[in-house]
């Protein structure tokens, strides 16, 4: 047993960043009747074409104009989404007010169905730097303890030799997915590069989802295309 003293710091560390919106209890509902009445449509015009796939017929996902509907649940709905990203980022930075305000936001969002047993695949955004995921509706958890949760991958794990110490390494060091169980009114924020996905769905009814993607273009940015 050795008596030296280390000091070990995080150095790779990922901000997650949780916000309940106030008024999402008067919206959901509505929101969510929205969705599904687009939905509907969308898929009506789908299935006039071709026939849908099984992970189609399971998850639906909208165009990502969420941002530009016109309903205004939805807009109330978006904005305090949009407003609790900037919340989080605000936290995780030194600028002013004033240097903040000079910043450019560029957003696009959409809206996810997922019925039971129905899954979202596992993907990142690399042309962007936050993404928002807010929990519309949610099935009541099950027994099944990763039942529709969003799951943040590891981003070591591919790369890391498993060995007997790294393997039960503690927090923030144990080499391990995250996940978050999606809750009617709360918003997730994480940088947009590290990979995630709403793991298999096991409960009825629905999971509804609105995703949102964020970055900020600095004063003499130009930005680019999506």
């Amino acid at each position: 047993m050795t008596h030296l003293q280390p000091h070990v710091v995080p150095l790779f560390a990922t901000p997650f960043g949780l916000v309940s919106l106030p008024n999402a209890a008067a919206l959901n509902p509505v929101v969510a009747s929205l969705f599904a009445g687009r939905a509907t449509a969308s898929r009506a015009g789908v299935t006039a074409r071709q026939a849908l796939t099984p992970h189609q017929a399971l998850m639906f996902r909208s165009g990502d104009d969420v941002l530009d509907y016109p309903d205004e649940p939805v807009r109330l709905l978006t904005r305090g989404i949009i407003d609790a990203a900037i919340a989080v980022v605000r936290s995780l930075n030194d600028f002013s007010d004033e240097q903040f305000a000079t910043l450019r936001l560029q957003a696009r969002a959409w809206f996810s169905i997922v019925k039971p047993d129905g899954h979202v695949a596992a993907t990142n955004y690399p042309n962007a730097a936050w993404c928002a995921v807010y929990c519309v509706a949610a099935p009541e958890p099950t027994t099944r303890f990763d039942s529709g949760v969003l799951r943040l991958h590891a981003p070591l794990r591919a790369s890391m030799f498993p060995d007997a110490t790294n393997s039960v390494s503690h927090i923030p060091y144990q080499p391990a997915h995250s996940t978050w169980r999606p809750l009617p009114g709360e918003v997730a924020v994480f940088p947009a590069s590290i990979t995630h996905e709403i793991a298999l769905l096991r409960a009825a009814p629905s999971l509804v989802l609105i995703t949102a993607l964020l970055r900020f273009l600095g004063p003499e940015q130009m930005g680019m295309p999506w």
